[in-house]
């Protein structure tokens, strides 16, 4: 923002006050809106990454992988499959990502018995799941988004938390009907 006695403009004030002067004919919300989402998940993602790379050194999509393995309850475990769709991911980027897992000795291939063929899970480690249960710890009380949630009231942050997934239910459902 600005520095003592001075209140500079925003980025993000700078571009919805430059539409809204090119644009007076239009209804601007959903556009500023989606703007402002995007350049939101931008910042998040990038201090969330780098989080991950300093404390850990793995990526923050890495980090995800390990969170969908541990929200999945014990064992801690999914089938490649429900990776990619948990994390909206290509299933090349799922084997990527869980060989460099492997090799940190954060997951295992596991071999699931069926009645026609073998299949396979990703599983937890030890300490996958020490390393998971740290860093949720952590991002539960310094998440990326913090310094911008203190800025909202208790009242504000609340409709927060209760609208933001009903617009991201919306959306992905949205795109699911196309």
């Amino acid at each position: 923002m600005g520095t003592k006695g001075i209140t500079a403009k925003s980025h993000v004030e700078d571009v919805i006050e430059s539409w809204r002067q090119e644009r007076p004919d239009l209804d601007l919300g959903d556009f500023l809106t989606a703007i402002i989402a995007m350049r939101l998940g931008r910042q998040v993602d990038d201090k969330y990454d780098r989080f991950c790379r300093e404390r850990y050194k793995i990526s923050g999509a890495d980090m995800r992988v390990l969170f969908a393995l541990r929200r999945a309850g014990k064992p801690y475990a999914r089938r490649p499959t429900d990776l990619f769709r948990a994390l909206l991911v290509t299933s090349g980027a799922i084997t990527k990502q869980v060989d460099r897992l492997i090799q940190l000795g954060l997951v295992v291939r596991e071999t699931e018995e069926s009645d026609d063929n073998a299949r396979f899970r990703i599983q937890l480690t030890p300490t996958g799941l020490r390393i998971t249960n740290q860093a949720t710890e952590l991002l539960s009380t310094r998440s990326p988004i913090a310094p911008g949630l203190r800025a909202l009231s208790r009242s504000e942050r609340a409709t927060l938390e209760r609208l933001l997934p009903k617009v991201l239910i919306a959306i992905e459902e949205a795109e699911d009907e196309t």
